[in-house]
């Protein structure tokens, strides 16, 4: 399936403009192939690609509405890493498993303070396309991990560290729920201040295992773990 992004109203269907420019330009597309196109919101066109100039369009023969999504839904809030490539590593694989929503959160220890949230984003919607996703995730601005709290529900969000001292359920002791929320800490794990502030808020505390995983390895593994849980 040859996958692409762009706006599906009624029978119209608007490929985005930077595919247009990779349809014609990059993979030099033919007048005439088969192609789909999703919005990210549950929405798949097919048809046959028109071609006028450097422009590209789609001949709409079918348009799927309200495709099932991934189930249960798995919110990440993960701290950015030094080296922003491990983190980009991260959402291109946790997108590529599933994963419904991740967040960007600064902790006591976040070294990495600017985010280029538009380029997560995009790297989002290529790893959505690859894998054929046709409900892209929802990728939120960075927020300090306070603020965070103020949004959740603490029957649904767990935390991951690393403090052997402090009391953590198994990963596989977690209930069934149909929504999970996670939070991964940074280079450093999260302070003992910031860990005893979750457990304020009702986070519960869980261990991904004996060994001790990079901030983004633990992303990863949720996300693996959850995507299990889906077949």
């Amino acid at each position: 399936m040859k996958l692409f992004y762009g706006e599906i109203t009624d029978r119209k269907v608007i490929i985005n403009d930077e595919e247009q420019q990779h349809i014609v330009k990059v993979l030099r597309m033919r007048d005439g192939e088969n192609i789909h196109v999703t919005d990210g919101s549950g929405k798949l066109a097919s048809g046959k690609l028109v071609i006028e100039g450097k422009k590209a369009g789609i001949e709409v023969s079918e348009i799927k509405e309200n495709l099932p999504e991934f189930n249960p839904k798995l919110h990440i809030a993960i701290a950015p890493t030094k080296n922003i490539d491990r983190i980009e590593f991260f959402v291109e694989k946790a997108v590529e498993m599933g994963i419904s929503e991740i967040s960007i959160i600064v902790t006591e220890k976040t070294e990495r303070k600017n985010i280029n949230i538009d380029k997560i984003r995009k790297q989002a919607v290529a790893a959505s396309k690859q894998s054929l996703r046709f409900h892209f995730p929802v990728i939120n601005d960075a927020v300090k991990l306070s603020d965070f709290l103020k949004n959740i529900d603490p029957e649904h969000t767990f935390v991951a560290h690393c403090h052997e001292n402090l009391e953590r359920i198994d990963l596989k002791n977690i209930p069934q729920l149909q929504q999970l929320t996670f939070l991964i800490g940074p280079e450093g794990d999260f302070s003992e201040k910031e860990i005893a502030f979750l457990a304020e808020n009702k986070v519960r505390a869980v261990s991904l295992g004996n060994q001790r995983l990079r901030t983004e390895t633990a992303g990863v593994f949720v996300a693996a773990w959850n995507y299990y849980n889906m077949i």
